[in-house]
């Protein structure tokens, strides 16, 4: 799926957080969205997840043959993983992962996926009793085996220590051929596959309807 911005911006109250933003962003290509902390990647992220709506502008979505695309269509085929996502902490990890493939499938079983990121161990515990880097595994778990044609990765290894970091480059290296590929981050070491980097500036503060 290929994702164009047209002066696209976003403003929370009277402050936008980005505006103007021109881009297109095509299938089999990956992205990195870097920029100082407050300079809007994450709520940019939200914007083209479908997360949050954009303030002005318009966000267009087509197929790999360039056909337009309804935006709910669109959203199906996108998959996200971020810090502040929050995920069902009731549940357990099958449970989690079975109820998210009632909305978006799994390219593999749950079992698979859990042994794959090493937690087959933990797949019948609550989550809500999982460490910080059990649960980032998890969101990343939901996110690259989605049967979805756009990954969106916000600061994907908060959390993990350096066998979850080794976790991420290699499900990078297995699960992203094709897809559009978008990482919001200042860590070079999530995001050094990218073909294309981004820096995103703060927006100016002016006033609501200024330029």
């Amino acid at each position: 799926m290929n994702i164009r911005l047209s002066n696209t911006g976003k403003r929370f109250n009277r402050e936008w957080i980005f505006r103007g933003l021109d881009y297109q962003f095509l299938q089999g290509k990956t992205y990195a969205i870097t920029g100082a902390n407050g300079s809007g990647k994450s709520t940019l992220l939200q914007v083209i997840a479908g997360a949050l709506m954009h303030s002005e502008g318009t966000i267009d979505f087509s197929n790999h043959q360039n056909n337009p695309l309804e935006a709910t269509l669109a959203y199906a085929n996108i998959a996200i993983s971020a810090p502040y996502l929050e995920l069902i902490e009731e549940m357990t990890a099958i449970e989690f992962l079975a109820f998210h493939a009632s909305f978006k499938k799994l390219i593999k079983p749950i079992d698979e996926i859990l042994q794959e990121v090493t937690l087959q161990s933990a797949a019948n515990k609550q989550i809500r009793y999982y460490s910080s880097g059990m649960k980032q595994r998890l969101k990343l778990a939901q996110a690259f085996f989605s049967d979805t044609t756009t990954l969106l990765l916000d600061e994907p290894t908060t959390n993990l220590d350096e066998a979850g970091i080794h976790l991420y480059k290699s499900l990078i290296s297995k699960y992203t051929t094709n897809r559009l590929v978008i990482v919001c981050s200042n860590d070079r070491n999530e995001y050094d596959f990218c073909g294309e980097v981004i820096k995103i500036d703060k927006a100016p503060s002016v006033p609501i309807g200024g330029s």
